[in-house]
C-alpha cells in the first residue's frame, strides 16, 4: 500500500510539473557542447573557447538555453541545493556564450557588447525562472547571496582571459563540491592571474571585487589572507614562499584584469 501511494505521489508530481520531471540534471547536452568547443591550455589552468564552433552548433546551444528557460521557478525551488547551484552556474556560462555569439566574430571583449548606459551584464536578453533576466541577476541576486559559496567566482565565466577558466564540462550536483574545489585550485595555480613576485603576493582583481564573499567564514576564512594560506601550494612551488603564505606574511596587491575575449586562437 505504501509503495502504491509513493508511486502515485511521484506520478502526480510529474503531471503537475512536467519541467521538473523532464529536466536533465546531468546537463548532458551542455556538457557535450563544452567538451567539443572548450580546450584547456597546456598548463591545464586556463581554457580557451572555440566560439566559431559554438556558432556552427547554434541550434544545439539554443536547445540547451530553451530547456533552461522552460524551468518554472516553482520547479527550481524544489531542486536540491546542489542542483540549483549547478543549474545557475551552467545557465550563466551558457547564456554568456550566447551573448558573445550575438556579435561574433566582430568583437574583442565582452565589454564591446555594453554601452555607457548599460553594461553587458545588465542586458535582459534571456528568460529564466519565468521572467526576463540578465547575467548579473544570476550572479549577484541568486548565486552570491543565496548560497554564500565564494568558489562560484572560479566557476562562472565572463568570456575574458582574466576570468577563471570555463571548464570543458558541465557542473552537476553529484560532483559540484569537487568541481568547485578543482576550479579554485586551478585558478590559484594560474601564474598569469595569481602569483608571488619577490616579497609580494599579486592576485586577481576578483579577490578585491568580491573580498566580502571570501571573508564570510566559508571554510573558516575570516580574512582574505586565509584563502591564500589555504592555497599556498597552488600559489607557489617554492617551500619558503609557501611557508610565508601560510604565515600570512606576504603583502597583497591586485593585478590588472584582462578583459580580452577568451577565444581560441587569440
Amino acid at each position: 500500500m505504501k509503495r502504491r501511494l509513493a508511486l502515485a505521489f511521484v506520478l502526480a508530481l510529474g503531471l503537475a510539473s512536467p519541467a521538473l520531471a523532464r529536466f536533465d540534471h546531468d546537463h548532458a547536452a551542455w556538457d557535450a557542447l563544452l567538451k567539443k568547443h572548450v580546450r584547456w591550455l597546456p598548463d591545464q589552468k586556463a581554457s580557451r573557447v572555440d566560439y566559431a564552433g559554438f556558432k556552427a552548433d547554434r541550434a544545439a546551444l539554443k536547445a540547451v538555453l530553451d530547456a533552461m528557460s522552460a524551468v518554472p521557478k516553482a520547479d527550481f525551488d524544489r531542486f536540491g541545493r546542489e542542483q540549483q547551484m549547478a543549474f545557475l552556474i551552467n545557465a550563466y556560462n551558457a547564456f554568456t556564450v550566447e551573448l558573445i555569439l550575438t556579435r561574433w566574430p566582430d568583437l574583442t571583449s565582452i565589454k564591446d557588447l555594453g554601452s555607457l548606459l548599460r553594461s553587458p551584464w545588465k542586458k535582459e536578453f534571456f528568460t529564466l525562472l519565468g521572467a526576463p533576466r540578465h547575467l548579473d541577476w544570476i550572479e549577484h541576486e541568486m548565486l552570491r547571496p543565496r548560497y554564500q559559496e565564494p568558489r562560484v567566482h572560479a566557476a562562472v565565466n565572463c568570456a575574458s582571459i582574466g576570468c577563471p577558466a570555463l571548464r570543458p564540462e558541465a557542473f552537476v550536483a553529484g560532483r559540484l563540491e569537487a568541481q568547485l574545489e578543482d576550479g579554485m585550485i586551478r585558478f590559484m595555480g594560474d601564474r598569469t592571474r595569481n602569483r608571488v613576485e619577490g616579497d609580494r603576493l599579486r592576485v586577481s582583481m576578483i579577490f578585491k571585487w568580491f573580498r566580502e564573499d571570501f571573508e564570510q567564514g566559508h571554510q573558516g576564512f575570516a580574512k582574505l589572507e586565509d584563502v591564500f594560506a589555504r592555497h599556498a601550494a597552488a600559489l607557489s612551488d617554492r617551500p619558503d614562499e609557501q611557508r610565508r603564505l601560510r604565515e600570512r606574511a606576504l603583502p597583497v596587491s591586485f593585478l590588472d584584469y584582462d578583459w580580452s575575449l577568451n577565444a581560441l586562437g587569440r
